[in-house]
């Protein structure tokens, strides 16, 4: 049995490296193998799982340095099939990549919009005049620095290996405890031989929109779970892009979905909410980078 799993592409993009630790330890601990599909976006990895290109998708949802990946909310709000199998962590740390002689040299440095904001600092004090260039991915830019030695990527050093550059600079993340949690997800009824999940459900993930922007129209939903004792681990907004001043609610719950706390707080939720997603429970995978 071989599984194929969507990512951000091209190859050396860290939700490629989740993606191979995942299939490292998925192979470990069922020995089901899988093939790695890059995408040029997280929404269209994400597609590719809701229209079973690919019976999996490893994307990432929040960056303990910059916060939530937008991207990555509002294409699960958008896209109604999909159920999050497992939570992976990961440690970020970001290199910088350039064929040019010496930091001087460099002028214009590219990467992802997040792993750019992960290194602003950096680059305001050790390269305070360079043009910043957002990409799709952190990767994107890697095959042009040959050609430009004025150019240079922020990626991680295991893209500079697989692209057979040199690394100007290592460790160059504003925070050192950086990382990244990405979510493995899937079909929401995927067929039995995907029920792949080994791990203990602990978490559960949710977004609802509510009916009017009035007094109350957020407390009231929240204080369900507070009645009944479930924590919050994060809860975040994101707009409906229906009207100015209309959200969807993020949240993320210390507890399994199947639990009757929860199946409680389900039914009293739905009496405050307008639209309610439910994008599953599952465990939470700490990996190292060297284990891929």
């Amino acid at each position: 049995m071989s599984l194929s799993i969507a990512h951000l592409g091209p190859p050396g993009t860290y939700a490629e490296q989740a993606a191979v630790l995942y299939v490292n330890w998925l192979n470990k601990t069922t020995g089901i193998a899988a093939t790695l599909c890059p995408y040029p976006s997280i929404a269209q990895s994400l597609q590719a799982v809701a229209t079973r290109e690919t019976e999996l998708a490893v994307v990432p949802v929040e960056n303990s340095i910059e916060g939530s990946v937008t991207m990555t909310m509002d294409a699960l709000w958008q896209l109604d099939s999909l159920r999050i199998q497992l939570a992976l962590v990961m440690p970020i740390v970001h290199t910088l990549i350039s064929c040019a002689p010496s930091l001087d040299h460099i002028q214009k440095v590219y990467s992802h919009p997040q792993a750019l904001a992960q290194c602003q600092n950096w680059l305001g004090k050790i390269l305070p005049t360079v043009q910043i260039i957002p990409n799709n991915s952190t990767t994107e830019a890697l095959q042009l620095l040959k050609q430009d030695v004025t150019a240079a990527a922020i990626a991680s050093s295991r893209a500079a290996q697989l692209y057979n550059l040199p690394i100007l600079a290592q460790g160059i993340n504003d925070y050192p405890e950086n990382c990244t949690r990405f979510w493995v997800v899937s079909q929401n009824q995927p067929t039995s031989e995907y029920q792949i999940n080994t791990l203990n459900p602990t978490h559960s993930s949710l977004a609802f929109s509510v009916p009017a922007n009035i007094p109350g129209a957020l407390i009231k939903p929240l204080q369900v779970f507070a009645e009944l004792g479930i924590n919050l681990s994060r809860i975040e907004s994101r707009p409906t892009k229906r009207s100015l001043g209309e959200y969807v609610f993020f949240i993320d719950l210390e507890t399994d979905i199947t639990k009757p706390k929860m199946q409680s707080a389900i039914a009293d939720l739905m009496g405050y909410i307008e639209i309610l997603k439910i994008f599953g429970s599952y465990g939470v995978l700490s990996v190292n980078v060297v284990e891929a």
